[in-house]
C-alpha cells in the first residue's frame, strides 16, 4: 500500500470508464453514487419462541449506480448508447457493459476501484432548467447492474 493510500482518499478525484466506449472525454462526471448492496433478510418466526424473530439471509440487492455531468452532445457514445436503449426500449434488446469507477491517488492512479457487470440504463434525466440560477445544465443516469466488485 502506497503511503498515499493509507490516508482518507478526497472524494473529488476520480474517473469513470465503460468498458466499450473509447472516448475518454466522454466519461467526465460530476458526480458519481449509488455505490452500495444490502443483504435482503426474511423474518421467520420460531413456533412457541416469542422473544424474537430469526432474520436469515436471503439474496444480494444492489442500488443503481448514479452519475452525474453536464449535458453530452448527441454524438457520444454513451449517449447514443442511452438513446437505443430507451429509443427501442426491449425491440432490440439490450447490450449491457461493464463500468468501472476508479478513486484516484495524488498521482492520478487507481487507489480504489469499483467495477459494475453487465449495467444498463434504467433512468435518464435532465434536471431543471432556471433563469434565477447561473449553473451547468445537468443529467443524471441511472444504471442497473448484476453485480458490483471491489477491486482494489
Amino acid at each position: 500500500m502506497t503511503e498515499q493510500a493509507a490516508y482518507p482518499l478526497p472524494a473529488f478525484y476520480f474517473r469513470v470508464k465503460f468498458a466499450t466506449t473509447g472516448d475518454s472525454a466522454d466519461t467526465a462526471f460530476q458526480e458519481v453514487s449509488g455505490i452500495g448492496g444490502q443483504i435482503d433478510t426474511e423474518e421467520i418466526t420460531e413456533g412457541g419462541e416469542n422473544r424474537f424473530v430469526h432474520r436469515l439471509p436471503k439474496a444480494v440487492k444492489y442500488s443503481n449506480l448514479v452519475l452525474k455531468r453536464g449535458i453530452a452532445d448527441i454524438n457520444s457514445e454513451l449517449v447514443k448508447w442511452c438513446l437505443k436503449v430507451f429509443a427501442h426500449g426491449l425491440d432490440s434488446g439490450i447490450a449491457p457493459m461493464t463500468i468501472m469507477v476508479d478513486l484516484l491517488d495524488s498521482n492520478g492512479q487507481p487507489a480504489r476501484s469499483w467495477s459494475f457487470v453487465n449495467a444498463w440504463p434504467v433512468s435518464w434525466q435532465v434536471e431543471a432548467f432556471s433563469a434565477s440560477k447561473n449553473e451547468v445544465a445537468i443529467e443524471k443516469l441511472e444504471f442497473s447492474y448484476q453485480y458490483m466488485s471491489r477491486e482494489s
